[in-house]
């Protein structure tokens, strides 16, 4: 029976015809296809931000089903009752999906998998969220990577799996089960008012992640090495947003850069270098769950960070009174997103000049971001607040005026986010009253803060603190703690 009867294919972060194992091998199989999106417990985690863009997401992916001749079943609740009540319902025999990596979805997909296979249900995960499986990588110990440096190295050269073409069609089911609509589920409801300020930034769908691609190949990858850390240029891919619910593929983006890199593109190497970044996040968050909620190296459970606070509610208003600072979270709320270089920014200002909890910031990106991706946002944050994989967390203390005048030397990246640094400001920086909560009420006029941390004195105390900490975390580790 298993042989001829459905086959339900569940999508979650994989958003895409092209480049799909799970779809590719479920359009060959001959048997009917049932393209299936679950509203379930880890969609409605989601934080306000990345569940609206999921839904326009889902919008644009239903209608390129639609264009193939079948069509995206939409059902909310728990994921394993969903789908147990979708098999009793299309008497489908298997369940497929792409394999995912962070600790909710693998303890979800863990728990669905024993559970069907137990009730005699083919469920199977497929490749596809990255570009090779985090256990498949290994150092000549056989231990996993805990640096990038020698983990890009041991990936670089490795063969990588061919690109699929999008199916052709997809062989329908005589009788289709009853779907959601997607309005009822109202994904965007927590943005309020900022949908209408950040929807004109979004590109959404697969196509538009392609034509994106092609235009950073055409008109950007020459310069990305030079210029990707200008806050005052837009020389990134963009690409963040579309990888992150996968309307493109890791595939697609790696190998683009390696014909860039063949056809001798000065800044390939830089932009594949981040791709492997990410697998690199993945790698990690596989190997150490706990770096999603709790600190990646041992002893750092205890350092004095504080938690919300009147000064990290300053931080997230856009209002700490630090030109560069403000003017990144101030960006994140218009766009949905925020410049690379200004992510390092805002998170070593909160974790170290304010020393303020990692988890503060973590928190509130997974609310705010369009691009959120949960390995990539744990790894940064703790990469750049010490307790993470950076290989010199004690000594890296980012100076924002130091950084602003390199990375954004005629302060365009700061006029056009704070209205208070110009007598008429920009649109730009004028939509950030727009898309902030209506709670915090501000408005254009207000007077422009004084620092509420000298960066002098900032760094200072973060120094006192990082030294007490790496002293307490040797004494501990060498066994000299007499207590």
């Amino acid at each position: 029976m298993q042989e001829t009867s459905p086959i339900l294919l569940w999508f979650r972060r994989d958003l895409r015809l092209a480049d799909h194992p799970a779809l590719t091998a479920a359009a060959a199989s001959g048997r009917p296809v049932i393209p299936v999106f679950l509203c379930d417990e880890v969609i409605e985690g989601l934080g306000a931000a990345p569940k609206w863009r999921f839904g326009l997401g889902l919008d644009a992916f239903g209608a390129s089903l639609q264009g193939m001749g079948t069509r995206l079943v939409l059902r909310r609740g728990r994921a394993l009752e969903s789908l147990q009540s979708l098999i009793r319902e299309t008497g489908a025999g298997a369940v497929w999906w792409t394999r995912h990596y962070d600790p909710d979805q693998r303890e979800r997909d863990t728990q669905i998998k024993s559970s069907l296979k137990a009730s005699g249900i083919d469920a199977r995960s497929f490749p596809g969220h990255l570009l090779f499986e985090p256990k498949d990588v290994a150092t000549g110990q056989g231990k996993f990577y805990q640096v990038y440096t020698p983990f890009w190295r041991a990936v670089q050269g490795r063969d990588m799996a061919a690109r699929l073409p999008a199916p052709k069609a997809l062989r329908a089911p005589e009788i289709w089960p009853a779907s959601d609509r997607l309005e009822s589920w109202q994904m965007g409801h927590a943005m309020r008012q900022g949908a209408e300020v950040v929807r004109p930034h979004l590109q959404i769908g697969e196509a538009a992640a392609a034509a994106r691609l092609d235009t950073f190949l055409n008109s950007k990858i020459a310069g990305y090495a030079r210029d990707r850390d200008r806050l005052d240029l837009d020389a990134g891919s963009g690409l963040s947003e579309n990888l992150t619910y996968g309307e493109i593929s890791p595939l697609a983006l790696w190998d683009a850069g390696q014909r860039a890199l063949e056809m001798g593109a000065a800044g390939a190497e830089t932009f594949l270098k981040e791709v492997v970044w990410r697998e690199f996040a993945y790698h990690l968050v596989y190997h150490t769950p706990h770096i999603t909620q709790h600190s990646w190296r041992a002893g750092w459970e205890h350092f004095p960070w504080q938690g919300e606070s009147a000064d990290s509610l300053r931080w997230k208003q856009g209002r700490t009174g630090i030109e560069v600072i403000d003017a990144a979270m101030r960006e994140m709320y218009v766009t949905g997103r925020m410049h690379n270089r200004a992510r390092m920014l805002v998170g070593s200002y909160l974790t170290k000049h304010m020393l303020t909890d990692w988890r503060v910031g973590l928190n509130w990106f997974a609310e705010c971001l369009i691009d959120w991706d949960p390995a990539a946002n744990a790894m940064g944050w703790q990469w750049v607040a010490g307790s993470g994989p950076d290989a010199a967390p004690y000594f890296r203390i980012f100076n924002p005026d130091t950084q602003a005048q390199k990375f954004d030397p005629l302060r365009a990246y700061r006029r056009a986010w704070v209205a208070e640094l110009s007598p008429n400001p920009p649109e730009t920086a004028l939509q950030f009253f727009k898309a902030c909560p209506k709670r915090w009420q501000l408005a254009p006029g207000l007077r422009y803060p004084s620092p509420m941390v000298g960066l002098a004195e900032g760094r200072d105390r973060a120094l006192a603190a990082y030294q007490t900490q790496r002293t307490k975390a040797e004494t501990a580790m060498t066994g000299t703690d007499q207590r």
